[in-house]
């Protein structure tokens, strides 16, 4: 097995939006944890920059040199590219603040798309939990995907180091996310019961809180 060319690089990186506003795009239902971003390419005077867009046809933002240099690589290279949201962040400096966040990116030999994918699947489904599965991986670890179908790194990574005036505020599927998931997905059903059972939970909310006030 070690012979063969899986040419696999998996990494965290950041991106940034354009602007604050395109940035609060970030925390509505068209961007989830765990989603997944097509990699593109767009000239910006003399250099080639990576931009991530949903599933939407959106762009949501953009790598710096070092990451759109390595994307750009894998791309040259013929490798598949995918890059899953982990996670979604604010900071309050520069003013007047910004929204920023970021990926977990996978490049592959397309020859193994089947196995890889699958494999990019379960980190995804991993993140959506709220768990960082470490995806830099070594060449044995590489073959695991191959040799153990259902296999995941059980190593994790932090999340970055917190900064005075940053907050995450998104790193894992809300209920209701995960509501809106199951709909992309065509299954109605499950939409239908996840829905039911947040609304259940937002009238026992109320109830309670009434029942507190001397409503009821």
């Amino acid at each position: 097995m070690g012979l063969v060319d899986y040419s696999y690089e998996g990494f965290y990186a950041r991106f940034d939006p354009t602007s604050q506003k395109d940035g609060a795009l970030l925390m509505g239902a068209d961007n989830i944890v765990g989603d997944d971003y097509e990699i593109v390419f767009k000239t910006e005077g003399e250099r080639i920059v990576a931009w991530a867009k949903n599933r939407f046809d959106a762009e949501v933002g953009f790598f710096d040199i070092d990451t759109s240099r390595k994307l750009q690589l894998a791309n040259a290279r013929g490798q598949s590219i995918r890059g899953l949201l982990a996670f979604v962040a604010y900071s309050d400096t520069p003013e007047p603040g910004n929204y920023w966040g970021q990926m977990a990116l996978f490049c592959f030999n397309p020859a193994y798309a089947t196995e890889m994918n699958a494999f990019v699947d379960r980190c995804a489904a991993k993140l959506a939990s709220g768990t960082r599965p470490n995806i830099d991986l070594g060449s044995q670890a590489v073959e695991k995907i191959f040799s153990e179908p259902d296999w995941l790194p059980s190593e994790t990574v932090p999340l970055p180091k917190k900064e005075s005036g940053s907050a995450v505020l998104k790193d894992h599927q809300t209920m209701s996310e995960k509501a809106i998931n199951q709909g992309r997905a065509g299954n109605k059903g499950c939409y239908a019961v996840s829905w039911a059972f947040i609304i259940i939970v937002v009238l026992a909310v109320l109830y309670f809180v009434a029942h507190l006030a001397g409503v009821l």
